[in-house]
């Protein structure tokens, strides 16, 4: 995955850009924008808003580190339908996804598409915290705040108005010359028409206020962690969280928050278990030096709550176990499944690491008792079916993940477990094809055209798999035609 430095955009537009055309340096860049200036998004169908969020977020793959963690991804998918749930549009499709950067941060895009930074969950001190900064962005979904955007009118094709928007989320990071550099350059002169007005932001703080009472979170957690990010600037002479940026915080609005959140009945608001589970693995995952997070666990392994303690002894062994102390870690582990019978964590993180330690006869014991306990599990459903492949066994590892996708639509780290089968089972077309979809979920249409061309070469007489190829392969031209035209 392409690592990059994520500049936040806290108001993506699902307004659609349109017919942006190249322009010199010295020029005046003039947009064409469709016209959304209709609050009701009537102008733009919400068949084409998805169809836009999901050609972003393929784009979003090649340039930002969108975790493929199951547990990570199921969880911020869990939270925010349980906040859209409550909120005013529950009908409204939406998608919540992590992205792997230390950067404080919440983004919405088109067709519902919400990114939460991993490091905006380590930032966050309860659950209350997190989720009132999902509920804003899904208040800015709701309220067709990113329709109100933009007044003026004319179309970009669907792939290059989806570029452009990923262009505007990563910056120049990413541009290294020709398409990406002019992407870049455009984005940048369009960034300042796609805040939010002060209006949109008191508004989203108001709704996403009653989403979160309607879905048993605190209220008092917005001003609170609004609060705790302005101060962190304040006198450590440090640059403001990227949230900040898109999310100006001024004392008038966290007073208004803070009074908006003091109507609500005061009561006690637990954190989940499964919040704090991931808020130690994450912290794990994101310290570059494993003794640090040993370190950190081990100090605070006898603070606070029994749970507590015992959600650090999970981080304390999954450092264990990546500062090369597997041993120990898996103890810790394997005490934790005995007072958790019922906490599916704990036998995941045995299972693999067990498969990385190589000892695939056991991680697969771990993987094939725990579905037995916990059937729908995704993260043992996908390590069981890595720990098959490592151990030559494409065959069960199909029928594995053919099991898996009846009931969870495929990203690219699916289609990469796929390409590797099918190239196990000597299977050579299909397994370009799955390559090939893997590319194209990752932002690389290009690249997944070529991987289509060598899978009908490989396909030969198989007409069957041939006219399949020769039908994506179709798609794929006419999506990149319609981009080239643009350019």
């Amino acid at each position: 995955m392409i690592q990059s430095r994520p500049f936040i955009l806290s108001a993506l537009l699902a307004a659609q850009l349109c017919c942006v055309p190249q322009a010199r340096a010295d020029e005046p860049l003039n947009l064409q924008l469709p016209d959304i200036g209709d609050p009701t998004g009537t102008s733009f169908t919400p068949l084409q808003e998805q169809q836009l969020g999901e050609a972003f977020y393929r784009n979003l793959h090649a340039q930002l580190e969108i975790s493929q963690d199951p547990e990570a991804t199921d969880y911020i998918q869990n939270l925010g339908q349980r906040l859209t749930t409550n909120s005013d549009k529950p009908e409204q499709p939406f998608h919540f996804f992590i992205v792997n950067s230390a950067q404080i941060n919440a983004f919405a895009g088109p067709g519902g598409f919400i990114g939460v930074n991993s490091g905006l969950i380590l930032a966050s001190e309860t659950e209350s915290e997190l989720a009132s900064v999902m509920a804003h962005e899904i208040a800015h979904v709701t309220q067709r705040h990113l329709f109100q955007a933009f007044q003026d009118s004319s179309r970009l094709s669907l792939p290059m108005a989806a570029a452009m928007l990923a262009a505007m989320l990563v910056g120049s990071q990413s541009a290294q010359g020709g398409q990406a550099a002019l992407l870049a350059t455009q984005a940048a002169m369009a960034q300042h028409q796609i805040n939010f007005t002060r209006d949109n932001e008191a508004e989203a703080d108001r709704v996403g206020m009653q989403i979160l009472s309607k879905s048993a979170f605190d209220p008092r957690g917005m001003p609170t962690f609004f609060e705790r990010l302005q101060q962190s600037t304040r006198f450590s002479g440090h640059s403001a969280p990227e949230f900040l940026l898109t999310h100006p915080v001024t004392t008038s609005r966290i007073s208004d928050t803070r009074g908006r959140a003091d109507s609500f009945p005061y009561r006690q608001y637990p954190d989940s278990i499964v919040y704090q589970l991931i808020r130690a693995k994450l912290r794990v995952a994101s310290t570059r030096d494993a003794k640090n997070a040993v370190s950190y666990f081990k100090l605070i392994e006898g603070q606070g709550t029994t749970e507590q303690q015992d959600v650090a002894r999970y981080g304390l062994a999954l450092a264990l176990i990546r500062n090369f102390q597997t041993r120990e870690g898996q103890d810790l582990l394997r005490q934790l499944i005995r007072k958790y019978p019922d906490q599916p964590y704990f036998v995941s993180a045995l299972g693999e690491s067990q498969m990385e330690a190589k000892d695939y006869a056991a991680a697969e014991q771990t993987f094939e008792a725990g579905l037995k306990r916990f059937p729908d599990y995704r993260s043992m459903m996908l390590n069981y079916v890595r720990t098959s492949l490592t151990a030559r066994k494409p065959e069960q590892a199909r029928k594995l993940l053919q099991q898996y996708t009846l009931r969870n639509k495929p990203g690219p780290g699916i289609y990469e477990l796929m390409a590797e089968i099918y190239g196990q089972l000597g299977q050579e077309a299909e397994s370009h094809r799955f390559v090939a979809e893997y590319y194209y979920a990752s932002g690389q249409t290009r690249a997944a055209m070529q991987q289509l061309v060598l899978a009908r070469r490989a396909a030969g007489d198989n007409h069957y798999v041939a006219a399949v190829i020769d039908e994506r392969l179709k798609e794929l031209r006419e999506e990149e035609m319609d981009r080239r035209k643009e350019e």
